[in-house]
């Protein structure tokens, strides 16, 4: 017998002596020193149900760490959500297919699977205001974070913003890394607004940053014909495109707002 054993057996016996408002000191105790909230928490409950199910001490033990797991991973998802930075809580259960025939439930089923993620591919969602690409792109996003993968969002003309500021400043190396190690980047609203060429040639780098390793989603009220009235050069605008496109799911989620249908059914009533 090892030192260690021993020295671990002998204290599991000097502890048997303990009574039980002392043990219930010393649980509370140890779970705030090894931070174990849900044990402290949850305790005395899976103490009860393990003495009316008759577990053993291992069955006992494994209930409780398994809550413990359970609500980190929880947390976890929580805090990964938060910090990609959507604007609001959009879930893919919320979305009504029937307002949309244009676009097709089986494709979105797969894309919530993550597989795209894995492979580091574009996603494209290309249609007129109101038809539903922000919230399939935040819902996305919501699933890509459940799944464990680091995702952030943000407007195309705020990234650009960011990234014109990170060059003057001389942390532009810095900026373009961090969005390169993002397992998804969302970029929202892209073609909304003209890029001047600086604005575009940073973006594209981002693009390039992030080519065939990491996955990237875009929404745009714009075809892919008519991008070169966001991005003026017609050579960086095809670079872009093709960054994009390149192995990509594109959508097409047509012209026929939801939002302007539904306010119109809505003053029928």
């Amino acid at each position: 017998m090892t030192t260690n054993t021993s020295n671990r057996q002998g204290s599991l016996r000097r502890r048997h002596s303990l009574t039980e408002h002392a043990a219930q000191a010393a649980i509370d105790q140890a779970c705030r020193r090894l931070r174990l909230p849900t044990i402290r928490a949850v305790v005395d409950d899976a103490v009860e149900a393990a003495t009316k199910e008759q577990l053993t001490y291992q069955g006992f033990l494994a209930e409780l760490l398994l809550a413990e797991v359970d609500d980190r991973d929880r947390r976890s998802t929580l805090r990964r959500i938060k910090s990609a930075g959507f604007p609001r809580e959009k879930w893919l259960t919320d979305f009504d297919f029937t307002a949309n025939p244009n676009i097709n439930p089986a494709t979105i089923n797969e894309l919530a699977t993550g597989d795209w993620l894995r492979r580091g591919d574009p996603l494209c969602l290309i249609g007129d205001s109101g038809t539903g690409k922000s919230h399939l792109l935040i819902a996305l996003g919501t699933a890509a974070a459940e799944q464990g993968y680091r995702v952030r969002y943000t407007l195309a003309t705020r990234l650009v913003n960011e990234l014109v500021e990170a060059a003057d400043e001389k942390q532009l190396t810095k900026t373009i890394n961090r969005y390169g190690r993002v397992d998804l980047l969302v970029i929202d609203e892209l073609g909304y607004m003209e890029l001047d060429r600086r604005g575009a040639e940073l973006l594209f780098q981002v693009l390039t940053e992030r080519e065939e390793k990491n996955a990237i989603a875009i929404a745009s009220n714009q075809s892919f014909s008519a991008w070169t009235d966001t991005f003026t050069d017609p050579r960086l605008c095809a670079a872009i495109v093709d960054r994009l496109t390149y192995n990509a799911t594109i959508i097409e989620t047509g012209t026929n707002s939801y939002r302007l249908a539904h306010t119109r059914a809505r003053q029928t009533l």
